[in-house]
């Protein structure tokens, strides 16, 4: 990718990441934008959050971006200034979730691998 397209990426994540943790910090307490993507034509990009708690949490979220995210596009119009605002698709980051079963795998082979007798 581009520096410029790098630079834009990382703006829009951190003015998105503010606007949640300003405008709506109640119902933005648990989400964490980990990621953006802008397309090179800057007409489009997802935006990858996580959570912090359960499925309820997840499906918190998603309602929290289906009915808002039309305002927080218009406040990051206001906040930055790109030849095309990108439409904002809110995508839910499940590498975290993803990482933490994978460490969950292999402590459960290390935990086998000890119990396992010697075979020298």
């Amino acid at each position: 990718m581009s520096n410029r397209g790098t630079r834009v990426n990382e703006l829009v994540k951190r003015e998105v990441s503010d606007i949640l943790h300003t405008r709506y910090q109640g119902d933005a307490v648990n989400i964490t934008i980990t990621d953006v993507v802008v397309t090179s034509d800057l007409r489009s990009a997802r935006v990858y959050y996580s959570i912090l708690g359960d499925e309820g949490s997840s499906y918190l979220a998603e309602k929290f971006f289906a009915a808002k995210h039309r305002d927080i596009r218009q406040e990051l119009s206001q906040r930055i200034v790109l030849k095309y605002l990108p439409r904002l698709r809110f995508v839910e980051d499940d590498s975290i979730a993803r990482g933490t079963e994978v460490l969950k795998i292999i402590d459960e082979i290390d935990r086998e691998e000890g119990e396992l007798p010697d075979q020298h």
